[in-house]
């Protein structure tokens, strides 16, 4: 047993050692990786490392926000996207977010959830406003799919397509039909696939809770 307690913290001085060394853009970048492989308590580490060498950083890192929610870390989740508000007042996914962890905090409540749901406006994206108001109750999954339909080039609709997919998706996800969830989650990791931040976001999503995923 001492020998065993003896190589455990031996490597834990060793993990340690190795993030000391790293700078914060490479401990930022080793949580991104992490993220996107689907190993998302090891992505909070790597980013609670970088905050903790850089505290200010903390009410801008959104990304932890989205860590925690797939690490099932949902109070702490609703609080750094309260913070993450505080720094980006006029971002509906920031919402969004928000209600999510909000939702899962509360045992699935919507209605509570609802309630603390942070009002955006400014956010001039498509389709993010019909996004929200679907979120509060005032808006339909047909709005959402109509205004993302609407654009000026291919590119700008597959785009907008594959951002109303991935939140219709988590809408469903949150109502607990995880069927009707997956199938819009299909959508924007596959069939509207983006390779920005949020398109992969729903790649690494339907890898983990779609057919033959780890969770």
């Amino acid at each position: 047993m001492k020998r065993w307690l003896a190589i455990f913290w031996i490597s834990l001085v060793s993990i340690g050692a190795q993030e000391s060394a790293l700078s914060l853009t490479e401990l930022y970048q080793q949580g991104e990786d992490h993220f996107f492989a689907g190993r998302f308590k090891e992505a909070l580490a790597s980013w609670d490392a970088e905050i903790a060498r850089m505290p200010s950083r903390d009410p801008y890192h959104w990304q932890r926000g989205l860590a925690y929610y797939y690490a099932g870390e949902f109070e702490k989740g609703v609080k750094q996207f309260e913070r993450h508000q505080k720094v980006n007042g006029n971002d509906v996914e920031n919402a969004v977010w928000h209600f999510l962890c909000a939702v899962k905090q509360q045992g699935g409540s919507i209605e509570k959830a609802r309630k603390s749901l942070i009002p955006i406006q400014g956010d001039t994206r498509i389709p993010m406003k019909e996004v929200h108001d679907l979120f509060a109750g005032k808006g339909t999954v047909e709005e959402v799919l109509k205004a993302a339909e609407q654009a000026a080039s291919p590119l700008y609709r597959r785009n907008q397509l594959c951002y109303a997919h991935l939140y219709l998706g988590l809408y469903f996800e949150a109502l607990g039909k995880k069927k009707k969830s997956l199938e819009h989650l299909k959508k924007a990791a596959v069939d509207f696939r983006m390779d920005h931040y949020m398109g992969k976001v729903a790649q690494v999503h339907f890898k983990v809770r779609g057919p033959g995923g780890t969770e």
